[in-house]
């Protein structure tokens, strides 16, 4: 059990609905479990309360029942009182205070290591107030929760110990995340595909956070392309149980997809709720999504051990729908994003325009100039914090206002001038490559992931949905060259014909940081194996009708050097790179 649900609908304002709630009794038992396994200082503790030492099953070889008859005792009584009592049954516990104690302690440090959500149904209503209403409503009833929690703790903590506690420390014991959900209503007229099992499953229509939001995930790096498969497979899944299941309706730039969730899962459908707009019901109830997304389908549904790392369909109307395995080895955001925008890409390439994997920033100097620059490379490659340190040159610096984080699309206006559209509200970043501070500036903003491990990363939000789905035109195009040295003053070069651009940025070299599977120096179609590479040959046509109007109408075609993946330059060669852009904007 990662992930503890609990109900919305009601007041937390007794003690009894924690003890005895299910997942606590799931929670004791696997603290006994873990204490045999590993035979650590608690097995003791639970040996008081053996029942029956041959059997296998830790729910019949210890008295859980009776370990919550003394927690609930201890909320009341002193420890002295109950071990003088002749109403209790459970073994007396005086002369083991500090084994009491370190129980306790260890029963609420795995509460908290929990992904904690609160799921409330309640009706959308286009009434903003009443909207507002309901979400204050769901924010209590966490509020509630927390202090319910950290007042048992602190209750027993007090009635076991004979000093008193001098620091008492309000740590974040309620919900990490709460969903206000309502099923979609059906209608003849506009039926979802062949699905009608999404409208068995309660969709998000808001949420609410309680910072810092930190989660723990099983994997941490992603590895593989999606396999896009051109055949149909949602009536493959008519008969599947989705009880256990939320869906998020996202808007990805202009398209709409549909990301249904297994609640094991639901950490990372919470991450998006900083990198994506989510879609209203008004929304829902007169458009069909372009694309659905099921994270953490059984593995029966998949043809491969290689297709459980995520498979994409197209359903015959064009309608894309993407399968990743449950399985512990995709329980990383990476796998949540990469998919949702491979689906968003291949809409695209099907329009006929070009997705990117970049970054584009409209960038004011003091001074007043500006610049539109649009810098495309794979994960690591430098785009991110080439940005950032821009920032960090704010004697010269007005404003870096950021309308791609990692993925967006271009394509030709009327006038004949390339724009630019983004994806996503929000970034998803390495820790490690940010100027130090800088998540933690945004703490009660962000949502971390695995912040102890290598690859760590935060989700912030940092942009509106109208911004990232106005039309911006490209000024500069760079593509971000992490592995080469240049010399000092050259962190920019230029391509004078769209054969050479389209050289290097088909290539799509890059030196591994860790975002991946992958090490050393690697390749990737247009630095973009989220689309692009399944869509080669569309691709590859669009891709030089793009850059060949951007040189036409005075678009300057180039590489930016970042140096991000040579080793002592995490920090100082992006750092550089952004130098070397104020530079050019100021000669401009």
């Amino acid at each position: 059990m990662r992930s503890v649900l609990m109900s919305g609908q009601i007041a937390y304002n007794a003690i009894s609905q924690i003890l005895n709630a299910e997942f606590f009794s799931e929670m004791i038992g696997e603290l006994a479990q873990d204490s045999e396994e590993k035979n650590t200082y608690l097995l003791a503790f639970f040996d008081r309360f053996l029942t029956d030492s041959e059997a296998t099953q830790i729910d019949t070889k210890y008295n859980i029942d009776a370990i919550k008859q003394l927690l609930l005792a201890l909320t009341v009584n002193s420890l002295e009182q109950i071990d003088a009592s002749p109403s209790y049954y459970f073994p007396k516990l005086g002369h083991d205070r500090e084994l009491l104690v370190k129980f306790v302690e260890a029963l609420f440090g795995l509460w908290r290591s929990k992904h904690r959500f609160i799921i409330r149904f309640d009706k959308f209503t286009g009434d903003r107030t009443k909207r507002i209403f309901k979400q204050m409503v769901l924010t209590k009833t966490n509020n509630d929760l927390r202090n319910l929690v950290l007042g048992m703790y602190s209750q027993i903590m007090v009635n076991i110990t004979d000093m008193r506690m001098k620091i008492l420390r309000q740590e974040p014991a309620g919900a990490q995340a709460g969903f206000i959900v309502n099923k979609l209503e059906p209608s003849e007229e506009h039926l979802i595909l062949d699905a009608p099992w999404l409208y068995e499953i309660p969709f998000i229509w808001s949420m609410v956070f309680e910072p810092p939001v930190i989660f723990y995930t099983r994997s941490n790096t992603r590895s593989g392309v999606f396999a896009v498969r051109d055949e149909p497979v949602l009536h493959r899944l008519r008969e599947e149980d989705f009880s256990d299941w939320l869906a998020m309706p996202i808007h990805v730039g202009k398209k709409l997809i549909f990301v249904v969730v297994n609640k094991e899962y639901l950490s990372l459908a919470a991450g998006l709720g900083n990198l994506f707009e989510l879609a209203s019901f008004g929304v829902l109830k007169n458009r069909r999504p372009d694309g659905i997304y099921l994270f953490g389908a059984r593995k029966e549904l998949f043809g491969s051990e290689e297709d459980m790392n995520g498979v994409i369909y197209r359903e015959e109307d064009g309608t894309y729908i993407a399968l990743v395995a449950d399985d512990p080895s995709i329980d990383y955001f990476g796998y949540m994003k990469k998919m949702i925008l491979t689906i968003h890409n291949l809409l695209v390439i099907d329009e006929k325009k070009m997705p990117v994997h970049g970054a584009l920033a409209h960038i004011k100097l003091i001074d007043g100039r500006t610049a539109n620059v649009l810098l495309i490379g794979d994960s690591g490659a430098g785009k991110s914090e080439t940005l950032d340190a821009l920032l960090r040159l704010g004697e010269r610096v007005s404003e870096v206002d950021i309308l791609i984080d990692d993925m967006g699309s271009l394509e030709i206006d009327a006038q004949g001038h390339v724009v630019a559209y983004g994806t996503e509200t929000g970034a998803f970043v390495r820790l490690d490559d940010l100027q130090p501070g800088y998540a933690y500036s945004t703490i009660d903003r962000s949502i971390f992931m695995n912040p102890h491990e290598i690859n760590a990363r935060v989700i912030v939000p940092y942009s509106n949905y109208n911004d990232i789905i106005r039309p911006t035109k490209v000024e500069y195009m760079f593509y971000a060259n992490n592995y080469e040295e240049p010399e000092e003053g050259q962190e920019i070069a230029f391509f004078d014909s769209v054969e050479e651009a389209m050289d290097v940025y088909s290539k799509g070299a890059r030196m591994a940081k860790g975002t991946t599977s992958e090490k050393g120096l690697t390749y990737s179609y247009f630095a973009n194996p989220f689309g692009a590479v399944q869509r080669r040959e569309s691709h590859h046509e669009i891709a030089e009708r793009t850059a060949k109007t951007m040189i036409e109408t005075g678009v300057r075609i180039g590489e930016l050097r970042t140096r991000l993946g040579i080793p002592g330059f995490e920090h100082s060669g992006p750092l550089k790179a952004a130098d070397a852009l104020l530079r050019l904007i100021e000669s401009s």
